[in-house]
């Protein structure tokens, strides 16, 4: 039930570019090159998120892609 409600307003605050937890602008967050054309962002909160460069776009990070080694 609550998945429901949080779920569209994390996408809607990704879509703004912003972390869900702290609400920093992720442009502003420590980045690091991926191989297939991702970067992994990390909020000064510590959370993970992969920016799409093809399609400009944030989304949180699985465990797997949380925890590969570039």
């Amino acid at each position: 039930m609550i998945k429901r409600i949080i779920a569209p307003v994390q996408a809607w605050i990704l879509l703004q570019g912003k972390c869900v937890g702290c609400g920093k602008s992720l442009s502003l967050a420590r980045r690091t090159g991926r191989k297939n054309n991702t970067d992994k962002v990390i909020c000064t909160c510590k959370r993970i998120f992969i920016f799409d460069k093809r399609s400009g776009r944030y989304k949180r990070a699985t465990f797997e892609e949380a925890n590969d080694q570039i």
